[in-house]
């Protein structure tokens, strides 16, 4: 996806025998690389390269004029593991209560979100992002998609636009050693999240990554190293990762089977054998990064 902090210099492919192009869907015009062959092809391979020029984010400086909130209206919306009423809209309730800006909802949000939350790794890829039975169940471990999708639903809840950025990690972080991959990024997908300010615009925020630096980093919350990322997170993201899209409980194009809950990982269909992209080894994938310096 395009921004000012990432800009798409090329693509190209090979998949010999395939039918191959580059999609978009009709909901958030998510860029998707599909390639289907004929069942009598014995190799199904396909090979991608794009080239990625990024730059490091952080929230813009204020307006003098306001912009229009309606610009991002439609990230304001439920999707089927993002309800915005019910039980995600009375914890919203509660913790921007006396709060007026979207800037001060979207704090007190992602405040008790890094509070309350845990990174779980046990959760198989980086999660679904089910917030409703997060919060139903009072289990709110997880891992970016889904502490991450938590800030997005209780924002939009809120009456701020939200939305998820789904990624990968794609070079090492000059913040902490756990928060950046390079080389094989096969397992390196993450999820990120963003919220409209009238003032600011989109904002960049990551509390997932300060719940995986308590963990992976063994800080707890209130080490002075933990304290600065959370935050320099609200309001910053490192770009030693690539966004792929905002995609949300979406039809991919061409239409698959059934509906994704998002898209970070290679997705495959044979006949009616889906394949989980969320393991390399049984899909057969790999993923590979290469730093090229600017010239």
């Amino acid at each position: 996806m395009p921004g000012d902090y990432q800009r798409v210099l090329s693509t190209s492919w090979q998949a010999d025998g395939a039918h191959a192009a580059v999609h978009r869907d009709p909901g958030y015009q998510a860029p998707v690389f599909a390639a289907e062959w004929n069942s009598h092809e014995a190799a199904r391979k396909a090979t991608v390269v794009t080239r990625v020029a990024v730059q490091n984010r952080s929230m813009a400086a204020p307006n003098r004029t306001l912009r229009d909130t309606n610009e991002a209206a439609f990230y304001l919306q439920p999707t089927e593991h993002m309800p915005v009423d019910g039980v995600v809209a009375e914890t919203a309730a509660k913790i921007v209560q006396g709060k007026e800006s979207p800037d001060d909802k979207a704090r007190a949000i992602y405040d008790w979100v890094v509070d309350n939350t845990f990174r779980d790794p046990a959760v198989k890829g980086c999660g679904t992002g089910n917030i409703k039975a997060m919060l139903e169940t009072g289990n709110l471990g997880g891992k970016c998609a889904d502490i991450n999708s938590l800030f997005v639903g209780l924002c939009r809840a809120a009456g701020v636009p939200a939305r998820e950025m789904y990624g990968v990690r794609v070079a090492e972080s000059d913040q902490l050693k756990c928060l950046g991959k390079a080389g094989d990024v096969s397992k390196a997908q993450h999820c990120r999240a963003e919220y409209f300010s009238p003032r600011h615009g989109w904002v960049p925020v990551d509390a997932a990554d300060v719940r995986k630096a308590v963990l992976e980093a063994k800080l707890p919350l209130n080490d002075p190293k933990i304290v600065e990322l959370r935050q320099r997170l609200f309001g910053y993201w490192e770009m030693n990762w690539v966004g792929f899209n905002h995609a949300r409980d979406f039809e991919l194009a061409p239409r698959a089977s059934k509906p994704l809950p998002h898209l970070m990982y290679p997705y495959a269909e044979f006949g009616e054998t889906c394949l989980d992209g969320r393991d390399p080894a049984e899909f057969k994938f790999s993923l590979n990064s290469r730093e090229i310096a600017a010239t």
